[in-house]
């Protein structure tokens, strides 16, 4: 079995070249499609013998699968530029290496919050099907987040011990940006399926959320950290309830 590793990308010099070192000695290839990157992507790409190919974004799901269409092998490990693999599951990934039972594997996704790592908080373990065979399976989009998806939906999907690491924020300033961005998105895609929100949804469900969060999940073992995970987890709820009303009752489509 022969895999390819596969990364969309655009200015990720910052987190990179941690992504591509992790995959020594487990890709057979590595493939880098990136959205015209100003900063220094494609020099550390082409450093870790990556083959780049340029294609303006498609959104993610879109991007996602025309990635996997560069490769030269059907089997994919596809990750985004701010995961890397540690030691164990860079070891379990190069067992089914040998002997691949599974069409598809899945395993945990271990992430860093502004230079903490989050246990808790509803964050960890946050599976996701990372490993396929391309024939069998596609990325499917949303307009915030995608999956990767078995066509067979009866099928099994393995699971790989080891984690992925992470490294969502690294200031909250960036998160804020990301929220707007993600909410804005997510908001226009309810309003378009005829969505509306009530004022109590917007008063009552972020408080909610921080509370199942925080208390259920157990975010306080997460410290200050968790506070503010737990905390953004909410503002995400009422900035998107709060745009959708706003949105459907302006007309905005």
């Amino acid at each position: 079995m022969y895999l390819s590793v596969v990364v969309i990308t655009y200015n990720e010099e910052r987190n990179l070249e941690r992504c591509l070192a992790s995959v020594n000695g487990v890709a057979d290839e590595i493939i880098v499609v990136d959205s015209n990157s100003t900063d220094r992507t494609v020099q550390i790409a082409e450093e870790y013998g990556a083959t780049v190919v340029q294609q303006a974004f498609l959104g993610y799901g879109g991007q996602k699968n025309f990635a996997n269409k560069q490769a030269t092998n059907d089997w994919i490990l596809s990750l985004d530029a701010d995961e890397a693999l540690t030691p164990e599951l860079k070891n379990s990934i190069l067992a089914v290496k040998q002997n691949p039972i599974h069409n598809a594997y899945h395993f945990s996704r271990f992430s860093n919050y502004c230079g903490a790592w989050i246990k808790h908080s509803g964050w960890y373990p946050d599976i996701k099907v990372r490993l396929f065979n391309r024939n069998k399976g596609a990325w499917k989009s949303e307009k915030v987040h995608e999956y990767w998806a078995l066509h067979d939906s009866t099928e099994k999907v393995g699971n790989l011990k080891g984690d992925l690491l992470h490294y969502t924020y690294y200031t909250i300033s960036e998160q804020l940006k990301q929220i707007d961005k993600y909410t804005e998105l997510a908001a226009l895609d309810a309003v378009e399926r005829g969505k509306d929100c009530s004022i109590i949804k917007i008063w009552l469900v972020p408080k909610w959320t921080f509370i199942t969060h925080y208390i259920f999940k157990l975010g306080f073992l997460d410290g200050y950290a968790g506070y503010l995970v737990c905390k953004y987890i909410a503002y995400y709820t009422f900035i998107k309830y709060s745009k959708i009303r706003f949105y459907a009752h302006k007309g905005v489509k």
